[in-house]
This record gives structure tokens, sequence and C-alpha cells, in this order.
């Protein structure tokens, strides 16, 4: 017998998030109070509001944030306009595949910092570095997911395609147009991977950035700005996550519609 989710109204939802946080600041509260921890590693959650807005004034918090979402953004388009063909075609193809995959597959599972040294030996420690960071760290799960998503993509389609006449070249674009909108809904875990591997990316030889922000302020021993930063970092990985969904309900309004008559037979 499957366990049926009950699903909450609003107000109990959005007064369950309230509570989680209230809970959260009132343990960091009393943490910093009490002491549990040594101060430095926690300092007070008022002395981070303040040095919060001390960045915002003085450090000029959100052009530093614009730098960070503009090499995200970068590594993001080249990760995009390789993987959504190469994905298709490694759905499609076995000979393509079976030649791609044996690469793409053990370096998802790898950790990115550990190609941080050969990519400064490669592209050094400017620009171009930061966004071949950025782009091993995306490039490999999105892949992962086109090929997943394409394979996806009903038969009947496919086969009531080729009885019309329609050719390859047709065939993988009208895949591509049947699988995107699951893989634009990945796009947002796509920047939140972004967001994660930014700030270490930064850390070597920069002088923007929310993470040479972060970096900067640590050594100098400064935590009230290295938590002010981590909470910056939040707000605008949140807001690009809020503004992906957003046009993805835009963009595909269909698949509201669809999830709520599946939930209705449910």
């Amino acid at each position: 017998m499957l366990i049926q989710r009950r699903k909450l109204s609003l107000f109990a939802r959005v007064g369950l998030g309230v509570i989680a946080w209230l809970l959260f600041l009132g343990l960091w509260y009393l943490s910093a109070i009490f002491e549990w921890l040594p101060p430095m590693s926690l300092p007070h959650p008022v002395d981070v509001v303040k040095a919060f807005f001390r960045l915002w004034m003085e450090n000029d918090l959100i052009g530093n944030v614009a730098i960070s979402w503009w090499r995200i953004a970068q590594a993001f388009f080249w990760s995009t306009l390789i993987a959504l063909p190469l994905g298709i075609i490694m759905a499609f193809s076995e000979p393509v595949f079976h030649f791609v995959n044996p690469i793409a597959a053990p370096m998802r599972s790898m950790p990115v910092s550990a190609f941080l040294p050969a990519i400064i030996a490669v592209f050094g420690l400017d620009e171009q570095m930061k966004i071949a960071f950025l782009f091993i760290g995306m490039f490999f799960y999105l892949l992962a997911i086109v090929t997943e998503e394409a394979n996806r993509v009903r038969k009947e389609l496919i086969e009531t395609a080729l009885t019309l006449g329609a050719k390859k070249l047709q065939v993988l674009w009208l895949v591509f147009c049947a699988s995107f909108p699951p893989i634009y809904g990945s796009f947002r875990i796509l920047y939140d991977i972004g967001w994660t591997y930014v700030i270490l990316a930064e850390v070597v030889n920069s002088r923007k950035g929310i993470g040479y922000m972060i970096e900067s302020a640590r050594k100098f021993l400064d935590f009230d700005r290295v938590y002010a930063g981590i909470i910056a970092i939040g707000l605008a990985a949140f807001l690009f996550r809020w503004l992906l969904k957003m046009s993805e309900h835009w963009l595909f309004p269909w698949q509201k519609v669809a999830t709520r008559a599946a939930g209705k037979e449910e």
C-alpha cells in the first residue's frame, strides 16, 4: 500500500518555513550569546547584519555579485551550447554515446576542485581560468541530464514523425522540442552548481566577485563579513533560482496544468 503525501495549504507551508527559520536564528543567537562555539567562528547575528550593510555601502556588494553572476553565466552559456546538441545526438547514436560517455561518466563523479591545478596550468590565473573551472563543473552534469531527457521522449512520437517523412535533422529537432521543458527545469540546479563553484574559482587571483570578498574578509579574520558574504550568496542564488522558476512557468504553462491533472488522478 502506497503512502499518500498530504498536500499542505499555502498558509501551512509558509508557516512551517517561518518556524524553521526562527528556530535556526534562535539557535544561532543562543550559540553566540552563550559562546557554545568559539566567538571567531560564529559571530553574533546582529554583527553579521551590520557587516552585510557595510558590504552593501562600502564594498560594492551588488557589483561583486554581478561579476560572480557574469562568470557563471558565461560558463552556463558554453555548457548549454555544447551539451544540448551533443546530449541529444548521444541519445540516438550508440557510437557517439559509447565514444563520449566513457569520458563523461567518470568526470561527473570526480570533484571539480581536483582539476583546479591543471586548469591553472592550462589557462593561467586570469578570467579564462575561472570560466573553464565553472564550465567543467556544469557541463558534464548538464550533458547527463540532456541525454536522459532525450531518451525519455516517447518512441511513438518519433515513429510518427518518421512515418510522415521527417528527416534525421527534423527528428532531432522534434526530440529537442519535446525534451527541452524538463531540461530547462534542470537549469535551476545548474545555476546552484555554478554558485557553489564560483567561490572556489574566485579565491585564486581575483580582485572582484563575491568569493573574493569572502576570502579577503577571512584573511583579516573579519568573520562578520565572511558570514555576511555567505548570506549574500544565498540571497543571490535564491533570486536567480526564483527568476528561472518564474520563466519556466511563463515559457511552459502547460506543465503546471499537467502536474495538477496528474495530482487529481492520484
